[in-house]
Parts: C-alpha cells; structure tokens; sequence
C-alpha cells in the first residue's frame, strides 16, 4: 500500500471511530440530565398521577411499636395507567426487618408482593409471589395482611391469594418509596388515591368495611382503635407534600426531579443476575454493542505503526471506555450501573478484535483495498490537449 493510499485509510479508520465511540456513548448516558419528576396532583379529585419517571419518599421511618412477630396490615388505593405495564409501585427503605425490603409491583396485569423471612437458623430468604388477572379492575383497592402464619392479599375487598412464610410487623417500616424501587429505575406509572398502614391484623369483615368506605367517602374507616401508623389521604391538591395525619415526621415529599434513593454502583454480577428473557437480551445487546468498537479500533491502530500491540491496546480502550459510562451512569436516576455491562462490554470488544483478525476478515480487507487501488489508477490517465 502507497503513502497516500495508506493515510487515506488510516482517516477513514479514524472517523469510523470516532463515530462509533459517540454512538456509545450515546446509548449508554442518554439521556444525559435527570428527568423532571413526573409526580402530579389529579384535578378535581384526590391523588396522585406518577408518570413515566415518577417517585416520592417519606422524609422519616415509620417505626414500629410492636412485639417482634405481631401482625401489620397495609392498605392501598391505586389505578395503574395500563394493563400491562410495570414497576415497583410501593417499597420500604431501611426497614428493620432483615434482608430485602418489603415491596409492591405490577407485571402486567398481575401484582407481586417481595417478602423476606429469616429460618430458624437465621438465614434470610427473599420470595416474591404474584396474584394474578387484577389489574384490569380499577381502581384497585389492594390490602396485604401479614401475619406469623403469612401473607394474605385482598383484591377490593375478596381474599385473592396469599403465601405461607412466616412474617412479621417490622416489614411495613422504614421509609416509604412510591412510585420507583429506592434501588433501581423501576418507576410505576398510574395513580395513588389513598394508603394506610397498620400495626396489626385487620380481619376479612374491617377489609371489607374499608373497601366500602373508601369507594364512598374516600378514606377508610375511622383508624382510632386499629394501631394505626400511617394515613395518607392524597386530599391536598397542590404543594410538595402528601401528609400523614398520624404522623408529620412521615410526610410524602414530591422532589423537583426523578431520583433512585439509593444507586447501584458497580452492582456485583451476582445481584444484578434475573432469570429473565429480558436480563438475556441487554447481555446480548452490551455484547453486540461493542463489537465494532473493537473492530474499528484495532483497525485503527494497526494502520499506526506506532503502537507495538494494536490488539491489547483496544480492549483495554473498551474496558475503560465502558468504564467511564458506568461510573457516569450512577448520577442518571434512569440508567444502572453495574460490573455485569463492564464484563459483557469488555467482551464485546475482545470479540470485535478477533473479528477484524480472522483470517476470513483479513482476507476481505486485503480483496478491498487492492479493487480500491485499481479503480484509483484506472482513474488515472493523459489529458488530451485541448
């Protein structure tokens, strides 16, 4: 290859990375500010609407007053925004119960409760158990009674369904998170119209009672006599704050933006792992995304003789390249950051550099750059005087 062909290929090596690098960069920071967050009063009724990147929290702990293993009860008036969406609708953060906090979610038209029980021998277990087709019924007024004997669900009154490990009141403390995980992006859209939680077992017959009295009057039956630690009525319809009449130290506050309480950071591979299509398809997409970083960059530095291992040289680019998007990604509240991208990003590069060193590769480039010589010299030819 001449000079000029040579620096002709190596400018076009280079734009080609360059391109690349932006497109990366571009798909892993989008969408590079935090959102405003999507929290709003419903006008003409009392609640409030969680758009797509919506969350509140608690400004304290609810604490909890009562024995160890006693029974808690917790009651909630929702409408989802679709069928078939997701999220986390309501978690405990620093809840003194031991091992994973007690949580809401939608997936699809079904609601998932995540319960942590503690054996005998003292080794916390984590289970998350769905009720099934409720979702399209709204609004929904959802009540989880947890007890020594275990959870049980009740969908606008009617028994739904329910798990048999042992549970205990201290579940249901902590600060409340509505509308996202504390942990990770996973905002609920719909509406929250009224919560109330409890320091104790509510019978089937007062679940039924507050259904009725919620559907009519908007609040639950008088709390005085139930142990009662939170009652969130949703009635303000304006400001920065849902108040708790039990308990000013508990108030909801609705922030400017969208926030994850607590950002992973580096999550472990372990932690971040769900036996999910959905988990398998971003470790082929991680994957597929850096492969022609690799390519393009090794072929870059080979045509620069200056650099004695063009091959090392570009997977560590790809690892600290990835590494900088995760490091950035922990100030975005809609982006993860966790060691399972850097290992498959890392791998996307090696596989991208073993591509453009295949002999099949070679052997393409070399029938490329030799057409491209020739078509340049039989464009070359004498003018005829005119």
């Amino acid at each position: 290859m001449d000079q000029k062909n040579h620096a002709a290929y190596k400018r076009v090596a280079g734009g080609v990375c360059l391109c690349v690098l932006g497109i990366i960069l571009t798909a892993g920071l989008w969408p590079f500010h935090v959102p405003t967050n999507q929290v709003e009063w419903l006008k003409n009724e009392d609640g409030l609407q969680f758009g797509r990147h919506g969350s509140v929290v608690t400004s304290g702990a609810i604490r909890g007053n009562s024995p160890t293993y006693a029974s808690a009860t917790l009651e909630i008036w929702l409408e989802p925004a679709h069928v078939e969406s997701g999220g986390t609708i309501l978690s405990f953060d620093g809840s003194t119960h031991p091992g994973e906090p007690f949580s809401l979610h939608q997936k699809g038209n079904s609601f998932g409760i995540r319960l942590n029980n503690v054996d005998p021998q003292g080794v916390s277990r984590t289970a998350l158990f769905y009720v099934d087709r409720v979702s399209q019924k709204n609004p929904l007024f959802v009540t989880i009674v947890l007890d020594s004997q275990g959870a049980s669900v009740y969908i606008n009154g009617v028994l739904a369904g329910g798990s048999w490990l042992s549970r205990t009141w201290n579940d249901l403390t902590g600060r409340i998170v509505l509308g996202n995980s504390p942990t990770a992006d996973d905002s609920w859209a719909g509406k929250i119209l009224g919560l109330a939680v409890y320091q104790r077992e509510l019978t089937a017959s007062q679940i039924a009672a507050d259904y009725a009295n919620w559907t009519s009057t908007g609040h639950p039956v008088p709390a005085t006599d139930r142990d009662a630690a939170a009652l969130y009525l949703f009635d303000e319809r304006g400001g920065k704050v849902v108040h708790n009449r039990l308990d000013p130290a508990t108030d909801f506050t609705i922030p400017a933006h969208y926030f994850v309480l607590h950002p992973g950071f580096l999550v472990a591979p372990w932690k971040a792992y769900h036996p999910t299509w959905s988990y398998w398809q971003d470790v082929g997409v991680n994957i597929a995304g850096f492969v022609p970083l690799g390519f393009c960059v090794v072929a870059y530095l080979s045509l620069t003789r200056a650099i004695k291992h063009p091959a090392a040289t570009t997977v560590i680019l790809g690892f600290f390249t990835s590494l900088s998007i995760e490091l950035l990604q922990v100030l975005l509240p809609t982006r993860d950051s966790d060691i399972t991208d850097l290992i498959t990003n890392t791998l996307g590069t090696v596989i991208g550099v073993m591509v453009y060193r295949s002999s099949i590769c070679q052997a393409l480039l070399t029938k490329a750059k030799v057409a491209i010589a020739r078509t340049n010299l039989s464009g070359v030819g004498v003018r005829s005087p005119r």
